[in-house]
C-alpha cells in the first residue's frame, strides 16, 4: 500500500478490513469452541483498520460481517488521529456459492463448516436494509451489496430505503461465468460485460467494484 501511494499519490486506496486471510481456519474471525467470538474480533478488525490508516489507506472497507464493527472501527479511526478515513461497509454480504473462484485463489476456505452464522441468507432481502440502516447509525460512509447480479432488487432496496451512497460487488463468480462463456463462443464478452455491469448501476449502485474494471474502463474510454 505504502509502494502504491509512493508511485501513484492521486490514486484512490481502498482496503479490506478482515481476518480470513490471516486465520488458520479461514473464518473472519476468532474462534472459540467452534464459534466465531464477535466481541473479541472487533478489536482485531479496529486494529487492523488502523493499520491500514497509518500506511496511507484513502479508505477502509470492512468485509467480515461482525456485529457492530462500523462502530468500533469508526471509535479507533477518530480516536487515533484518522477521522478522516471514510468507512465503506460491506453491509449486505450474502453466504454466495459465487465466491468460489476468489476463495480457491487466496487459499480461504473456511476449515470448518461455513460463514452463513455471520453471512447473510440469500433468501433475506429484508436483512440487506436492517444491516444498512444500523451501518449508518454507526458511522458508514458508503454501503455495500455483495455480489452484486443475483441481488440486483437488494441494490435497489437498499438505495430507496438509505438514500446513502452505494457500492455494489461483482464478484469472481459473477466475472467468471460470463468469461467462462465467452470463451467457450456463446457470448460476445465485451457486450455481455457492460450490459452486466450497466444493470447494476440502473439497479441504484453509485459504485460498481468488479474484476472488469480495467477492462471495461478501457472499452468505455
Amino acid at each position: 500500500m505504502r509502494a502504491i501511494k509512493d508511485a501513484h499519490p492521486d490514486l484512490l486506496v481502498i482496503t479490506d478490513v478482515c481476518l480470513c486471510e490471516y486465520t488458520s481456519h479461514g473464518h473472519c474471525g476468532i474462534v472459540r469452541d467452534g464459534e466465531v467470538d464477535n466481541d473479541i474480533t472487533l478489536e482485531l478488525l479496529a486494529k487492523t483498520a488502523i493499520s491500514h490508516a497509518e500506511a496511507g489507506a484513502d479508505a477502509v472497507a470492512p468485509s467480515d460481517m461482525m456485529d457492530g464493527r462500523v462502530g468500533a472501527i469508526r471509535h479507533q479511526l477518530d480516536e487515533e488521529g484518522h477521522a478522516g478515513v471514510p468507512i465503506v461497509a460491506y453491509s449486505a454480504k450474502y453466504a454466495s456459492a459465487l465466491y468460489g473462484p476468489f476463495r480457491d485463489a487466496a487459499e480461504s476456505t473456511p476449515e470448518f463448516g461455513d460463514r452463513r452464522g455471520y453471512q447473510m441468507d440469500p433468501a433475506n432481502a429484508a436483512e440487506a436494509v436492517r444491516e444498512a440502516k444500523l451501518d449508518l447509525e454507526e458511522g458508514a460512509d458508503m454501503l455495500m451489496v455483495k455480489p452484486a447480479l443475483p441481488y440486483l432488487d437488494v441494490i435497489r432496496r437498499v438505495k430507496e430505503e438509505t438514500g446513502a451512497p452505494l457500492a455494489a460487488y461483482q464478484v469472481s463468480g459473477e466475472y467468471s461465468m460470463l468469461k467462462a462463456a465467452a470463451q467457450n463462443g456463446w457470448i460476445d464478452e465485451r457486450s455481455a460485460a457492460l450490459e452486466a455491469l450497466t444493470s447494476i448501476r440502473r439497479a441504484g449502485a453509485d459504485v460498481v467494484i468488479s474484476y472488469y474494471a480495467k477492462e471495461a474502463a478501457g472499452w468505455l474510454a
